[in-house]
C-alpha cells in the first residue's frame, strides 16, 4: 500500500469510529437510564414485598387463632348457640380466603422481585461493555489522531505496525488498570461506606434518635463530598478539561499542585518563557509526558523532591523533570527501552519521537535522575488554522 491510501484507510476508519463512539455512548446512556428505571422499580417491589410478606405473617395467625376459636364452640353446644359457630366459621373462612391472596400476592411480588434484580444486572453489564469498549476506541483513536505522517512512516515497516499494536494493546491495559485501582480504593470503598452509614442512619431513624440521626447524616455528607472529590480527580488523570479552557500552563501547575498533596513529595513547577497556547494536539502529549515522568518517580525514584520546568519557545517546547532520588544506570537502561523492558521511559520516547523531538536521561545512582524532552512546535500555523475551523464547525 501507497502512504496516501495508508492515510486514506486511517482518516476513514478514525472517522467510522468516532461515529461509532457515540453511537455506543449513546447506548451506555440508555442502558444506564433503564437501570436507573429498574432500580426504582426493584425498591419499590421490594418494600411492597416486606408489607406483603408481614400481612401473611398476620393472616396467619388470625386464622390460627379463628381455627381454635371454631373448633371450641363446634365442641360445646351446649355453652354456644348455632349462631356462634356460624359467626366462627365465617370468620375462619373469611381470614383464609384472605391469607390465600396475601400469599399469591406474595407469590407474584417475590418473583417480580426477582426478575427485576436479575435485569439489573443485565444492563449493568451492558453498561460496563459499553464504557469498555469506548475507553478502548479512545485509547485507539489517540494513536491514530496523531500525525498521519509519523504513522504511515511506523506503517510501512511490518516491526514497526506490530509494536504500535502491541503499544497500543499495553496503553489500554495499563489505563484499564489504573482507572480500576483508583475506582476500587477510592470511589468503590467511600460508597460502600455510603450504603453502611445509611443504614445505620435509617435504623436510627426508627428508634427516632433524632440528634445521632442529624449528626450521622453530616458524617454522611462529609463521605459523600470526599467521593465527588475523588471521581473530579479520576476525571481530571482521564482528561483535564482544564487544557481545553486554560491550556497546558495552569493545568501543569494543578497537576503538579495535586501531585504534591497527594504522594508527600515536594513537588516544583517552573515556567520559562511567555505563557501563551500551543496547539491542542501538542498540549495533550506535552501533558502526557510529565504525567509519566511523574509516575515513574513514583514509582522507582524514592525521591522528596521532584521539578518539573516547561520552556516555551516560538519553534519548540522544552521539558525538564530533575528529581533527588536513587537513581539509575543509564546505560543499563537504556539496552532495557531498546529490549522495549522498561514500558513508561519507553512510551515516553516513543511519544517524543513521534512528534520529532528527542529525549535524554541522565542519572547516577544515589545522584537523582534528569530527563530533558525537546519538541519541536512544526506548522503551528497551519495546525492551529484547522483547531479553529474544528472549533467552528463544533
Amino acid at each position: 500500500m501507497q502512504p496516501d491510501a495508508i492515510d486514506r484507510v486511517i482518516k476513514n476508519a478514525i472517522n467510522v469510529m468516532e461515529s461509532s463512539k457515540y453511537q455506543i455512548f449513546e447506548i451506555a446512556e440508555t442502558s444506564r437510564l433503564e437501570k436507573e428505571t429498574l432500580a426504582r422499580d426493584l425498591e419499590d417491589i421490594k418494600d411492597e414485598t416486606s408489607v406483603t410478606i408481614e400481612l401473611v405473617d398476620k393472616l396467619e395467625k388470625d386464622y390460627k387463632r379463628s381455627r381454635i376459636r371454631l373448633t371450641e364452640v363446634s365442641r360445646d353446644f351446649n355453652k354456644y348457640r348455632e349462631d356462634d359457630i356460624k359467626t366462627a366459621y365465617e370468620a375462619a373462612i373469611g381470614f383464609q380466603l384472605q391469607l390465600t391472596i396475601a400469599r399469591e400476592k406474595e407469590s407474584h411480588l417475590k418473583t417480580r422481585r426477582n426478575d427485576l434484580q436479575k435485569r439489573v444486572k443485565n444492563v449493568d453489564k451492558q453498561v460496563e461493555r459499553a464504557e469498555t469498549i469506548v475507553s478502548q476506541m479512545n485509547v485507539v483513536l489517540e494513536y491514530l489522531s496523531g500525525d498521519l505522517n509519523q504513522v504511515t512512516r511506523i506503517l510501512e515497516s511490518a516491526k514497526n505496525r506490530q509494536l504500535l499494536g502491541l503499544k497500543i494493546i499495553l496503553a489500554q491495559e495499563e489505563e484499564r488498570k489504573r482507572i480500576a485501582r483508583e475506582i476500587h480504593d477510592g470511589m468503590a470503598q467511600t460508597m460502600a461506606n455510603v450504603v453502611l452509614r445509611t443504614e445505620i442512619a435509617q435504623r436510627m431513624l426508627v428508634k427516632q434518635d433524632i440528634p445521632a440521626v442529624k449528626e450521622e447524616l453530616v458524617d454522611l455528607k462529609g463521605q459523600v463530598r470526599g467521593g465527588l472529590e475523588e471521581v473530579r480527580k479520576i476525571i481530571f488523570n482521564l482528561r483535564p478539561m482544564a487544557l481545553d479552557d486554560l491550556g497546558i500552563v495552569p493545568t501543569l501547575r494543578k497537576y503538579v499542585q495535586d501531585f504534591e498533596e497527594k504522594n508527600k513529595i515536594r513537588t516544583q513547577f517552573n515556567l520559562v518563557g511567555r505563557e501563551s497556547r500551543i496547539p491542542s494536539g501538542l498540549e495533550i502529549a506535552v501533558f502526557r509526558l510529565v504525567q509519566e515522568a511523574l509516575s515513574n518517580v513514583i514509582k522507582h525514584a524514592k525521591a522528596t523532591f521532584v521539578s518539573v520546568e516547561l520552556t516555551l519557545e516560538p519553534d519548540q517546547v522544552q521539558i525538564y523533570v530533575v528529581d533527588n532520588g536513587v537513581g539509575f544506570d543509564v546505560a543499563q537502561t537504556e539496552q532495557r527501552i531498546a529490549k522495549g523492558n522498561n514500558f513508561g521511559l519507553l512510551g515516553m520516547r516513543e511519544r517524543v519521537e513521534l512528534l520529532e523531538g528527542s529525549m535524554v536521561l541522565e542519572s547516577e545512582k544515589d545522584s537523582g535522575t534528569k530527563i530533558t524532552m525537546l519538541i519541536p512546535i512544526g506548522g503551528t500555523e497551519n495546525k492551529e488554522e484547522n483547531q479553529n475551523g474544528q472549533h467552528g464547525e463544533s
